[in-house]
């Protein structure tokens, strides 16, 4: 896959992610790289103090270099800045910050050599990857620490993989026949300068909820059904008298995948229940908002894969100037408004989950959707578990971008905590595909309750993708098996896949 600085899009971010596919800079962009590159030795040559090319970093920036220590003060700035702590960045997290350097250095105002993107280029072709530890970056001046392991990887200091074995950088590169580099002037500062760790986490955080987000859909509308519950207030001229888009495409997708429900047009006639739990009716009022903030969110986080994040740059007029286009948050804000649609979309399933294990609520099911409820628990237990985890979504959920603390001896005295409000979705995700597929399990097994009543064929092809792992429940049995195949085919979207809902992507 090539990779055009400036112009990549969220499809192909999501097919480096997921698909682990091959990667390239394309090579339209070198003469820009060349040209920014011939600019910076041009003043490291002249002398001129320019931060990062012949000056101390941060706080020492009034310090200059001697001509002769301009290759020694990179290798020290990775070094000094290799702070990370935790554990490991996963590898396919690792191969998107690789490539989103790749994106900004490929802008052509970062002043970097083409060895140092054919050398990057070179490492996620043969399955080089540095050993990235997860904590340590504030988000502002770039996400130091992080990138600067991935910069050690790069001159032969710290740890990588090669092919999934954790080894000595400096072997990895020999196993993959590749040579160390030296780096000269203001090349560490760019490789370690930018929100690359933050974007990457972002958009790790935001694929993981599109597909949560859209089986969620699903499993609404399986709950909606085993609850008879009214397809009334999804029609569509609801919507368009509010317009929010969202709310319009999950009021058009929650019709498509109810249409023609047996169970639906049984009690069409008879129903006396005026209006359904919010938990229900406002399905497209609520998941509609949340849509709305992860393609808001979408939109930032692919902007800020074409970006240049580095410091300083080097501009169309050949000067260099500092800036501060490293400081994330615009990341910080989109990891903030996933979480916030996160805990949402967990929130609302989770109350559906309540709602039909709760005879009071269910319109005629057993308790706790066992046929045999007293001598059997049912899925009593499987309603507790989603709302601890939706109690914990929700202190996750609390937006890391309102915290600040200055760093490095005041001078950046702002920061927007972008890298670890990012990582913290993955957590938020995974329990989201839990909550998700435990809905999916009490949502069957409700409508397989209704029998001979049937369910929309669209819904059945998702019950039937459901019961290839998990069996209906006659008997209590250990159900943690099943609870974990459940968020498991939430999280690779298998319940959803087969469903081209309208504006959505999984």
């Amino acid at each position: 896959m090539i990779l055009s600085p400036g112009a990549v899009t969220l499809d192909t971010l999501r097919a480096v992610y997921r698909d682990e596919v091959a990667v390239t800079l394309d090579a339209s962009s070198l003469p820009g790289i060349k040209a920014a590159r011939a600019r910076v030795a041009e003043v490291a040559r002249r002398g001129e103090a320019v931060y990062g090319i012949n000056t101390g970093f941060g706080k020492l920036a009034s310090v200059r270099i001697a001509p002769g220590d301009v290759a020694t003060l990179q290798r020290n700035l990775i070094l000094s800045h290799c702070c990370g702590v935790g554990a490991p960045l996963p590898a396919p997290i690792t191969r998107l910050v690789m490539a989103l350097k790749l994106l900004s250095l490929g802008r052509g105002a970062s002043g970097v050599r083409p060895e140092l993107i054919a050398l990057m280029d070179a490492m996620l072709a043969k399955g080089v990857l540095p050993v990235i530890p997860e904590k340590g970056s504030v988000g502002a001046s770039g996400d130091l620490a992080p990138l600067a392991h991935m910069a050690a990887a790069m001159i032969g200091e710290g740890e990588a993989f090669h092919d999934g074995t954790r080894l000595p950088a400096a072997q990895a590169l020999a196993r993959a026949g590749l040579t160390p580099i030296e780096l000269v002037a203001k090349e560490g500062l760019a490789l370690i300068n930018g929100t690359q760790v933050s974007t990457a986490l972002a958009l790790a955080g935001l694929f993981a909820a599109e597909r949560c987000f859209q089986t969620s859909l699903v499993t609404g509308a399986m709950a909606t059904d085993a609850a008879m519950g009214s397809t009334a207030p999804f029609a569509p001229d609801i919507h368009a008298l509010r317009g929010q888009p969202g709310q319009i495409a999950v009021a058009d997708a929650l019709r498509v995948l109810l249409d023609r429900s047996a169970i639906r047009d049984s009690h069409l006639a008879g129903d006396d229940r005026v209006q359904d739990p919010y938990c229900l009716r406002c399905q497209p009022q609520v998941a509609g908002a949340c849509l709305d903030l992860l393609r808001q969110a979408g939109r930032t986080l692919e902007i800020e894969a074409n970006a240049a994040t580095d410091n300083p740059l080097v501009l169309s007029d050949g000067s260099i100037v500092s800036g501060g286009n490293f400081h994330a948050e615009p990341v910080a804000f989109a990891a903030d408004i996933i979480a916030l649609a996160v805990a949402e979309t967990g929130a609302i399933a989770q109350r559906r989950v309540a709602m039909l294990v709760d005879p009071a609520m269910n319109f005629g099911l057993p308790a706790f959707l066992s046929p045999r409820p007293g001598l059997n628990s049912g899925l009593m237990i499987a309603e507790v578990t989603t709302a601890a985890l939706m109690s914990e979504n929700k202190q996750l959920a609390h937006p890391a971008s309102v915290d600040s603390t200055p760093t490095s001896a005041n001078q950046e005295d702002h920061v927007s905590m972008a890298c670890h409000g990012a990582r913290r979705l993955l957590q938020m995700t995974e329990n989201l595909a839990h909550i998700v597929g435990i809905e999916a399990i009490c949502a069957a097994q409700g409508i397989a309750l209704r029998a001979p009543l049937t369910t929309s064929p669209m819904l059945a092809r998702a019950i039937a993708r459901l019961r290839e792992d998990i069996p209906e429940l006659a008997e209590d049995r250990l159900l943690a098996p099943d609870l974990g195949a459940a968020a498991r085919l939430v999280a690779t979207g298998a319940l959803s896949a087969p469903f081209a809902l309208p504006g959505l992507k999984g």
